[in-house]
């Protein structure tokens, strides 16, 4: 399984960016994929997930109303779209595929792909 993740950038407070993982073919009909995001001095942190099978989705609690997870099987693809963007969000966001519920948790995916880096600024 292979995962990259890209459409990162610099934008002010407030904007909006979507980031995509296009992953191996096959790779959303048996694993969740998950956006993870790691800053600076600080933990990752699961951001939102998707499941394989029913396409259940995790939002972490400060993204939520601000962020979507949706995925287009027909192109391999995972997308997170940020809207309302905040300095706090700037860190390095990565995609993963693990097990095939939505969770949130880093140890159930196996698979990694690059980062991309978002940083929201002024």
């Amino acid at each position: 399984v292979q995962l990259q993740a890209s459409g990162g950038g610099l934008v002010q407070p407030g904007g909006s960016l979507r980031l995509s993982c296009v992953v191996s073919p096959w790779t959303l009909d048996y694993y969740g994929v998950g956006w993870f995001r790691q800053a600076p001095g600080k933990e990752r942190e699961g951001v939102s997930c998707i499941g394989s099978t029913d396409g259940s989705t995790y939002y972490g609690d400060s993204v939520k109303g601000r962020f979507t997870i949706s995925r287009d099987k027909g192109k391999n693809t995972v997308y997170l779209q940020m809207n309302s963007l905040k300095p706090e969000d700037t860190a390095v966001y990565y995609c993963a595929a693990g097990a095939a519920r939505s969770t949130p948790a880093a140890y159930e995916y196996d698979y990694w792909g690059q980062g991309t880096l978002v940083t929201v600024s002024q």
